[in-house]
């Protein structure tokens, strides 16, 4: 059913449905547009409507061939709508849930043109704050790339901003997506345009992994481990891509590479990178349960029809399940108790098929049962002595009494 956006765009059909709104597909003065409408309840949040018309000027003049133009924002009753380009193709959540994991050529084609789109937009002093495969748009439609990559553009910029407004997220919140979120933010520092740069090495990762390096399980596990663990090697991809990796991955943000560095160092890895097929990387364990213990109140268990998906975690308990699959939802900070666990019990390192990984629930049982048979064993061997040396001390004056069972006196062993 057609319905007006404004009085110079109408909503034919709908593409995709998010946490944060609902994306058309519209019409416009100059031909086709997607057109994002944000919930009702945002419409209605004054002050976000205020932020909303604040940000008109640097999202409309956000122009470059890898970022998804914003061509209008529409303030109209109960409406609150994003007017942006339509690209006629795929997200990128898409082709990984389709292929699993991309050859390294067309993994890094693509991300070294959503690292030309945010260079354009750090530069003009825009922060996307949710960079993610669900935000990366592959147009079908464009010319073939290195690696058979279509050329790919970063969506969605503004939105997280938008939305992280004082009332509706405060100073214990985080916008964004857990698998993606850099350390910074996780200690609830201010976002700058290295967490930008986390997040797209993160989905570089898993373009060529087919899993994220600190994601499954638990949200509050998977924060703990952007603050404390370190990224686990690949293996079969070359040393330099692999130390540029490492270096926009660091957790302290000034390490990392600019926009514009990364992809420049992109491209030049690409004529090495030719040919070589999908890393054959076996996938690490998704266990559940908070690993370290962190975030009761906000502890989720999928239901036993949902399937469990690489890459994003759910933040909101019960949520279904989106055709875009937006998820700029708001949790709590973890406290810094819950974050000074450790690495133990939680890397998630590439292994061998049907190797558990270290710090799994498998290893940790082992584990477990190891200690309590040592404990069982030095504790008979400690009641034996004790037997020994009370008969002795007795002598005769313990002839008359009556026998005992073997082993009555011995705790049970675990």
């Amino acid at each position: 059913m057609a319905r007006n956006i404004g009085s110079r765009y109408t909503a034919h059909q709908i593409l995709g449905r998010g946490s944060a709104g609902t994306v058309w597909l519209g019409e416009g003065p100059d031909g086709p547009v997607a057109i994002k409408l944000l919930r009702e309840d945002l419409a209605s949040d004054q002050e976000l409507v205020g932020r909303f018309v604040q940000e008109r000027t640097a999202l409309l003049g956000l122009a470059h061939p890898h970022v998804v133009a914003v061509r209008d924002l529409v303030v109209d009753g109960n409406d609150l709508a994003l007017v942006m380009d339509l690209v006629r193709g795929t997200d990128l959540r898409t082709r990984l849930d389709r292929e699993r994991r991309l050859a390294p050529e067309a993994a890094v084609a693509i991300i070294a043109d959503v690292a030309d789109g945010l260079a354009a937009a750090h530069a003009a002093g825009v922060v996307h704050r949710d960079v993610k495969p669900e935000n990366i748009l592959l147009d079908m439609e464009g010319p073939i790339g290195p690696g058979g990559a279509h050329p790919a553009l970063l969506t969605d910029f503004g939105v997280a901003k938008l939305i992280d407004t004082p009332r509706r997220t405060k100073s214990t919140k985080i916008i964004g997506t857990p698998d993606y979120l850099a350390p910074e933010i996780v200690e609830g520092l201010p976002p700058r345009a290295a967490v930008d740069i986390y997040a797209l090495a993160t989905v570089l990762y898993e373009l060529l992994a087919g899993f994220t390096p600190f994601g499954g399980g638990h949200p509050g596990a998977v924060l703990r481990r952007h603050v404390t663990e370190t990224v686990v090697p690949l293996p079969g991809i070359p040393e330099e891509l692999w130390q540029l990796l490492v270096q926009c991955l660091a957790k302290a943000p000034a390490s990392r590479l600019r926009a514009s560095e990364l992809a420049a160092r992109l491209r030049e890895q690409l004529p090495q990178l030719a040919g070589i097929p999908p890393l054959d990387v076996d996938e690490p364990d998704a266990e559940a349960g908070p690993a370290g213990g962190a975030h009761d109140e906000q502890s989720y268990a999928p239901a036993a029809e949902e399937p469990r998906r690489r890459g994003a975690v759910p933040l909101v308990p019960g949520s279904s399940a989106d055709s875009n699959r937006d998820t700029h939802t708001s949790m709590r900070v973890p406290a810094p108790d819950e974050l000074s666990g450790g690495p133990r019990g939680t890397a998630r390192a590439p292994r061998s098929p049907g190797a558990p990984r270290p710090g799994s629930a498998r290893n940790k049982s082992a584990a477990v049962r190891k200690r309590r048979i040592v404990l069982g064993t030095a504790v008979l061997a400690l009641v034996a002595a004790l037997g020994v040396g009370g008969a002795l001390a007795l002598g005769g004056d313990d002839a008359d009494a009556p026998d005992k069972e073997p082993g009555t006196s011995a705790p049970e062993t675990p």
